[in-house]
């Protein structure tokens, strides 16, 4: 499949996201998809494998944030895609508001996504996921 597919696969993905499109963001990964959000101390870090996990970190997300994001470019070249995005939202649990600028490197063959990893800033969604509560001593 040719670069050009591929970066619109991607953004077809993207736009799935953006619509909440749980049904159509599913039919364009693979089976065996592994997405890889790095980090501690936030909702969504972690490895998520297969569509059952994928459909797991989506679940976890509407529980967990409300998020909006905004891919900015798309940088290809054979089965890799680079986007280069930025996303603002909010942890439900402490009510806490982030600003996120991040890169996804995403590998798609036979026009399906195969793996994602995310390089988001692990820093400002521990912070925002962190309670100010402090406990009884």
């Amino acid at each position: 499949m040719g670069t050009e597919k591929n970066v619109q696969t991607v953004k077809d993905f993207f736009a799935a996201i953006g619509r909440g499109d749980k049904k159509g963001l599913l039919a364009l990964v693979a089976e065996d998809i592994a997405w890889i959000i790095p980090g501690r101390d936030w909702p969504l870090a972690g490895t998520y494998r297969g569509r059952a996990g994928l459909a797991d970190l989506l679940d976890t997300a509407a529980r967990s944030i409300e998020t909006s994001t905004e891919p900015r470019e798309f940088i290809a070249q054979g089965d890799r895609v680079l986007v280069v995005g930025f996303a603002k939202g909010r942890i439900k649990a402490t009510s806490k508001t982030f600003e996120d600028d991040w890169i996804f490197a995403i590998t798609v063959r036979n026009g399906k996504l195969t793996s994602i990893r995310e390089y988001v800033d692990t820093q400002a969604l521990a912070q925002a996921a962190k309670s100010d509560s402090v406990g009884l001593q």
